[in-house]
């Protein structure tokens, strides 16, 4: 079974930033995608960001854009989310998830993914 192994969230002052990291493992081709996505107290879980392993494109949400930034790391199996200016509605619990792809696919529609991490919690403070 595919395992995603989400770290890096912590306390951080607002226009910090914080790298969250994902290792998957289980699945070893590159016909998948990894979705960033979070969930606030009261809120909806809504997708960040996500990358395709078929072509390393990306998507972001319109909240992150320009700030955020999703790369994968030399291993291929571990995905990163760099976070700059950082702002406290950015506080959430952060969970990277998994979907196998046969086509490159950037989906931030949290439905469409079949694996998740346990997520990491990120605080900003103001």
């Amino acid at each position: 079974d595919v395992q995603l192994q989400a770290s890096g969230g912590g306390l951080v002052q607002a226009g910090g930033s914080l790298r969250l990291s994902c290792a998957v493992s289980g699945f070893n081709y590159d016909d998948y995608a990894i979705g960033w996505f979070r969930q606030a107290p009261g809120k909806e879980r809504e997708g960040v960001s996500c990358i395709s392993m078929r072509d390393l494109s990306t998507n972001y949400a319109d909240s992150v854009k320009a700030r955020f930034t999703i790369s994968r790391g030399n291993a291929k199996n571990t995905v990163y989310l760099r976070m700059n200016s950082l702002k406290p509605e950015d506080t959430a619990v952060y969970y990277c998830a998994f979907v196998h792809t046969t086509v490159a696919m950037t989906t931030l529609i949290p439905d469409e993914y079949d694996y998740w991490g346990q997520g990491t919690l990120v605080t900003v403070s103001s």
